[in-house]
């Protein structure tokens, strides 16, 4: 079972409430010191989390279905933190009759200031991945002091006054959480480069389109293996482009490795990359990532790509190995003059595989995008549709909205989260 975002977080604050009354007197266990103790414990098992599903383990990644998942996760982990930080700092940790002890003596000063800074560090990373406006460059290397944050708030943990005990549940709660944050900390911050999968590409191919680029790379040693829809982290060998930015590979598996992105310039980074790609140019490729792939047993399949959501798709169109493309219907959702790839290129990918095609330039409210699925629920049971989709929010909430009206249960959507950020 995939872990949901509110059943993780609920999951974790509630065991730490539970281990912290437990040891404290029952007479206390409901006053303001009891819940700022506790939402301060829940505050540093939050944060553990988000840096463990920030390290980009595989097995943290098969748990929650896919990278993209485990990023939304681990945001959130980041705002819950600094919300139980918040109360925590708000009233005082104290009690009547509570037998308190420091696992680590510190100089008061010293304890004082990791507490605050601890809190200030916290409250500016999630600030930074709430803000969309920050450039990626600065967003990505402030986001590298969470775990030097999570470091200080544990320094800060051992060196308060408190009634958790090391050898106590609670505390060998947030040993536990604390040593396994840590470690993925580490890992992500000076590990990651030497010990996970990537491989050094070239740039042999660039084709610019209205605000995008496609690139074509080929390896220079031993290529990556990927599956159709998976994604990568890319670093170009270039100042102001060398930080490693996560596209959808849009290309099926080839025998002699080389791999394909479309990628649109949405942001400060993209535009570089799209107005300064060439051919010659070097790069790390970090994959493969993701769990996007299509339905095996599925009577009549939906796919639904708007923009560059459109790779995963593309990709899978053009995948050697794959087959049954008389049972899919491609939309594709794009603004006119910004059709990339474009409609007739797509068109003809569609049609030498046997794949339906629909080209939507009006958004989810366009009349031929309602008629189109209306005459695929007319030719199919609608609880036999399933709906592949990748593409802004606001377009997969008109989708939703469509596949309600139509009667196509809601259930039978998967999708790719299009944003990390």
């Amino acid at each position: 079972m995939i872990p949901d975002s509110r059943a993780l977080i609920f999951t974790l604050a509630a065991v730490s409430f539970l281990l912290v009354n437990l040891e404290l007197p029952a007479d206390s266990r409901l006053t303001l010191g009891a819940f700022s103790l506790g939402s301060g414990v829940t505050a540093l098992s939050l944060m553990a989390a988000a840096a463990v599903l920030g390290a980009r383990w595989q097995w943290v990644e098969t748990a929650f279905g896919g990278l993209d998942r485990a990023y939304r996760t681990h945001k959130w982990l980041g705002i819950w933190a600094l919300v139980f930080a918040s109360a925590h700092l708000m009233f005082k940790a104290d009690g009547d009759g509570w037998t308190k002890a420091a696992m680590f003596a510190l100089d008061p000063a010293v304890a004082r200031l990791a507490r605050q800074s601890g809190f200030v560090a916290l409250m500016l990373l999630v600030l930074l991945a709430l803000n969309r406006n920050i450039p990626y460059s600065v967003w990505r290397w402030w986001h590298k002091l969470a775990g030097p944050a999570l470091l200080v708030v544990v320094f800060h943990a051992l060196s308060i006054k408190s009634p958790i005990a090391l050898v106590s549940p609670a505390g060998v709660w947030l040993a536990a959480l604390c040593g396994l944050g840590l470690a993925a900390a580490v890992y992500k911050l000076l590990l990651y480069p030497l010990m996970s999968r990537h491989a050094a590409y070239e740039i042999v191919a660039v084709e610019h389109g209205p605000s995008a680029v496609h690139l074509d790379l080929r390896p220079l040693g031993q290529p990556i293996r990927f599956e159709a829809g998976q994604f990568a982290f890319l670093s170009l060998s270039e100042d102001g482009l060398r930080e490693p930015h996560p596209f959808t590979i849009a290309s099926g598996s080839r025998q002699d490795g080389r791999i394909q992105f479309v990628i649109r310039a949405l942001g400060d980074y993209t535009q570089r990359l799209v107005s300064r790609a060439r051919t010659g140019m070097h790069a790390d490729l970090y994959a493969p990532f993701g769990r996007f792939e299509r339905l095996p047993d599925s009577r009549c399949e939906i796919w639904i790509g708007g923009g560059v959501g459109i790779s995963p798709f593309v990709a899978w169109l053009t995948d050697a190995g794959a087959r049954d493309f008389d049972r899919v219907s491609l939309f594709y959702f794009c603004s006119p003059g910004r059709d990339f790839p474009d409609i007739d290129s797509l068109r003809g990918q569609a049609d030498a595989r046997g794949a339906a095609f629909f080209p939507i330039k009006g958004g989810g409210a366009d009349p031929a995008f309602g008629h189109a699925l209306d005459a695929l629920v007319f030719a199919n049971p609608p609880a036999t549709i399933d709906i592949s989709f990748c593409g802004p929010k606001a377009l997969l909430q008109a989708v939703r909205t469509r596949m309600k009206e139509s009667g196509i249960p809601a259930g039978n959507i998967r999708y790719e989260i299009f944003e990390f950020r």
